[in-house]
């Protein structure tokens, strides 16, 4: 099937979901003051389930299946120009382990204590960047996405702010924007940092205000701190399953406790919890009682936008998987219908048609 089909098929599938999307970033502008009235869907690296991720292509497709949010990780290049990659390191998502011209340029860096090996964004212009292309980063996974490796450039974040335009006017709804910062202690630390180039970027594409379709998301709260006295966007604070944020005394776990979440809501708007912070999985493979998290940050006037939804059974608790191929979809609806009626305000996912229709049913 096409490409074309394919788009023509979704759009016949979701049309009822569409129509409920493309109010949904309307009623949150109406919302007090951060909790929205309509559900969100945050295409995850675009719908990187069916592209390769922080592509343009999985982003406009994500919109197009009714995502109301595309979802770009910002590192940056040796020029200063802000892009869409997973990590500053690009040899699981781009082609330059192939390029002999760039041979001289793999390295080891200590990324936020972490020892890593490869090729990273900041040793490269932006010029040179867009000589590489994007290659499926779990191919094992998603054999089908290879079939779009080489097609397609890495994107800037400008660029992402031009597609989310013009698709906004094309489907007659706002798509958001949903960026976040990777490693900014790390950038600062080499003095090339992304909170002023991500603030003017907002500014310019008119999008620094509180009413923009705009959430700043990082794991680390130092840097909302920082982001809080220089842009007007809404941020949210990323927890993880466990553990602290880079070079922050304060847990993970204690961020999530009712008083950790009223220290959050002084200089954050919303909270993206690991999604097992939400509904835990039990050791017999089962989804439990969805925990008080949602409520908790509810009461702190926090919107609570969980991650990551997948369709792939290796992703889903092992009652909802379908076979013993981990790579085949699972029960994803299942297991997202019961996280709208835990009372999450988004979801981030890496097929968003799946969450779109999760959404309406729910």
């Amino acid at each position: 099937m096409t490409d074309r089909r394919q788009l023509l098929t979704l759009a016949a599938l979701t049309a009822g979901s569409a129509t409920l999307a493309s109010g949904a970033f309307a009623a949150n502008a109406q919302a007090s003051p951060n909790r929205p009235k309509a559900k969100l869907v945050i295409g995850h690296r675009g719908a990187s389930g069916h592209r390769p991720e922080h592509t343009l292509a999985a982003y406009e497709l994500a919109a197009r299946m009714g995502a109301d949010f595309i979802e770009p990780d910002l590192v940056i290049t040796a020029d200063g120009v802000l892009v869409a990659r997973h990590e500053n390191e690009i040899s699981g998502t781009t082609d330059v382990a192939t390029r002999t011209e760039f041979a001289g340029r793999k390295t080891t860096k200590s990324i936020d204590g972490v020892n890593v090996t490869g090729w990273f964004t900041e040793d490269f212009t932006l010029a040179e960047l867009k000589t590489l292309r994007a290659i499926e980063r779990i191919p094992a996974t998603r054999q089908r996405n290879t079939l779009f490796n080489g097609l397609f450039q890495v994107p800037t974040l400008d660029e992402v702010l031009e597609l989310r335009k013009r698709l906004s006017r094309e489907l007659g709804r706002e798509i958001g924007v949903y960026p976040e910062t990777k490693h900014p202690t790390y950038f600062q630390s080499i003095g090339n940092d992304l909170e002023t180039p991500l603030v003017r970027t907002l500014r310019r594409h008119g999008l620094d205000h509180r009413n923009a379709p705009v959430f700043v998301q990082s794991f680390e709260a130092a840097n909302l701190r920082q982001l809080k006295d220089h842009t007007r966007a809404r941020l949210v604070f990323l927890a993880n399953a466990s553990g602290t944020p880079f070079n922050d005394p304060q847990t993970y776990d204690a961020y999530t406790t009712p008083q950790g979440l009223a220290e959050l809501a002084t200089f954050v708007s919303g909270l993206g919890p690991f999604k097992n912070r939400v509904i835990p999985v039990l050791p017999t493979g089962e989804l439990g009682t969805p925990s008080t998290l949602v409520s908790d940050a509810h009461a702190a006037g926090l919107v609570v936008h969980p991650w990551t939804f997948r369709a792939e059974n290796q992703f889903l608790p092992p009652s909802l998987r379908t076979s013993t191929d981990l790579t085949a979809y699972g029960k994803a609806i299942d297991e997202q219908i019961a996280f709208w009626n835990a009372g999450i305000d988004g979801m981030f996912s890496d097929q968003p048609d799946i969450s779109v229709l999760s959404r309406e049913l729910s």
